[in-house]
């Protein structure tokens, strides 16, 4: 399950919502306990730190673009 925080530069979040779930993923609005990565984009609201209080994996934009294979 991924959840998104913060504004993306590259794309809207509906866009990456799609490519997530084009790739097979799962896409949250909230994080819990099964959450497996929280991408954080600018000025992340209190879903990085419900993230930060689960131990969650968390990576900025330019990570989550290289894990879907559109950068680098």
């Amino acid at each position: 399950m991924v959840v998104f925080t913060g504004a993306l530069k590259s794309m809207t979040r509906d866009e990456a919502k799609a490519l997530v779930e084009k790739l097979g993923g799962k896409v949250s609005n909230s994080v819990s306990r099964k959450t497996d990565l929280v991408v954080v984009g600018e000025n992340p609201g209190s879903k990085y730190n419900r993230a930060l209080q689960l131990g969650i994996r968390m990576i900025n934009e330019e990570e989550f673009l290289k894990l879907v294979g559109l950068s680098g």
